[in-house]
């Protein structure tokens, strides 16, 4: 989920031993046991997790930059109990407010980039709630939530960016990451600097090296095994590149693609590899918790496959390398939240098109479909799409969830993102939501 910047653009976006095993994950090495991420061979896809009679009304919290959770201004506290105090309220205020929504699932971002916001033996302390990689916040951000949303009973997805290492390559993060090899755990950019890339003007872990497949699952291992999470989401950070900062993986393709006809189908190979590693790995240690990917909107556009929707948009299979219709029909996600961030006017990438297309994708499978929407274009100007102005966003949102909820197979909505709910321009929206999804 490319949540660092959005603009307008078309693709915005078990058993006691099994446990024990899991915890091994959580030692201080890079890889885990290859028993437990690599599923054997000729094994069947894990089986989805149980659908609830409730649909699904949730919301992204993104933590990196600070977007949604921690306060910005709470690193400045320079007294740890204070500033750990203030962001526990603002945790606590945000979690009320959609209470009051009728927000069911919120997605916590846990792993923004090369961090942790968990005490994990794998990745160093997030420096979003103090400012510093590796300073203990005094606290347990991934615990407090769950504690404070399951009280609440709302549900909590920890949200992961699998590949990102940092968000820039400024001096002056190198320096930051740099400064952790002297922690216990280091960045994996000290760790294992073979494994670094640079794409999209940020660090990125190569997809295409088999360790770091390894690596990313044992972190979804940790938390799983640790903690009453209800799920587990990807964003759609797969293969992530800008024009002018492309990720060379020309040397791992050279070692491990000599089987593909193409880079790019190697390249989908790689990220397929990690989903169904990732969705074993959680199903052998707690078959109830859900594996989700909330892709770009697009998997591939008619014009280039017949299979793909009637649009004109940025495609994921494409772009991502990610082959997400694929995932869908091999049984690894329990569920599957594509971005449609446009309004049913935009004739590039219909809302409704997209929509009853994912539907059909997951009509003959066991995975539940969740729509992402785009509040966070509510009650923004816009030449292109301007039904998000309208009487403030109300009808296009009315639209797009009566869509939502008419179609038998889509099983709910998830807003992008927590901040907007505050933001002046969207309290319409926000008034209608309450009415339509409060108590």
């Amino acid at each position: 989920m490319d949540i660092c910047s959005r603009n307008e653009k078309l693709a915005i976006r078990r058993p006691a031993i099994l446990v024990a095993l899991a915890l091994l994950l959580c030692s201080c090495k890079s890889t885990p046991p290859e028993s437990m991420v690599t599923p054997p061979a000729g094994s069947k896809p894990p089986a989805t997790t149980p659908q609830s009679s409730q649909p699904m009304r949730g919301i992204w919290l993104a933590t990196v930059s600070r977007l949604d959770w921690p306060p910005v201004s709470s690193v400045n506290i320079s007294n740890p109990t204070s500033r750990a105090r203030v962001q526990q309220q603002a945790m606590i205020d945000k979690l009320d407010h959609l209470q009051r929504l009728g927000i069911n699932t919120v997605f916590f971002q846990v792993k923004p980039d090369g961090t942790a916001l968990w005490p994990s033996k794998i990745l160093p302390w997030s420096d979003l709630m103090t400012g510093k990689i590796g300073e203990n916040p005094g606290y347990d951000p991934l615990q407090f939530m769950l504690d404070e949303a399951h009280k609440r009973g709302m549900k909590v997805h920890a949200w992961f960016n699998p590949y990102r290492v940092s968000v820039n390559t400024k001096p002056g993060t190198i320096r930051e990451l740099n400064s952790t090899l002297s922690q216990q755990p280091a960045s994996v950019y000290v760790q294992h600097r073979d494994w670094i890339r640079t794409s999209g003007d940020r660090f990125v872990l190569d997809p295409g090296i088999p360790e770091v497949q390894d690596w990313i699952t044992s972190i979804v291992a940790e938390v799983v095994s640790r903690y009453p999470v209800d799920g587990v989401q990807f964003d759609d950070y797969f293969y992530t590149e800008s024009p002018g900062s492309r990720l060379n993986d020309n040397e791992t393709y050279r070692k491990y693609g000599g089987a593909f006809a193409s880079k790019a189908d190697w390249r989908r190979n790689n990220t397929q590899q990690l989903i169904a590693k990732v969705s074993h790995t959680i199903k052998s240690i707690k078959p109830e918790v859900e594996f989700g990917v909330s892709p770009a909107g697009v998997w591939r556009n008619r014009s280039h496959d017949p299979l793909g929707s009637d649009t004109r948009g940025a495609a994921a299979y494409d772009e991502s390398y990610a082959d997400t219709r694929r995932w869908v029909e091999q049984g690894l996600l329990d569920y599957i939240a594509p971005q449609i961030y446009w309004p049913f006017s935009r004739s590039a990438a219909r809302y409704d098109v997209l929509a009853k297309w994912w539907a059909d994708v997951v009509k003959p499978t066991r995975t539940r479909l969740y729509i992402g929407i785009a509040f966070y274009k509510v009650g923004e100007p816009s030449k292109i799409e301007p039904d998000w102005m309208i009487n403030g966003g109300v009808p296009e949102l009315k639209k797009q969830l009566d869509l939502n909820d008419a179609v038998p197979e889509i099983s709910g909505t998830i807003l992008f993102r927590e901040d907007y709910l505050n933001k002046p321009q969207t309290q319409q929206a926000v008034s209608y939501l309450q009415s339509r999804w409060g108590s």
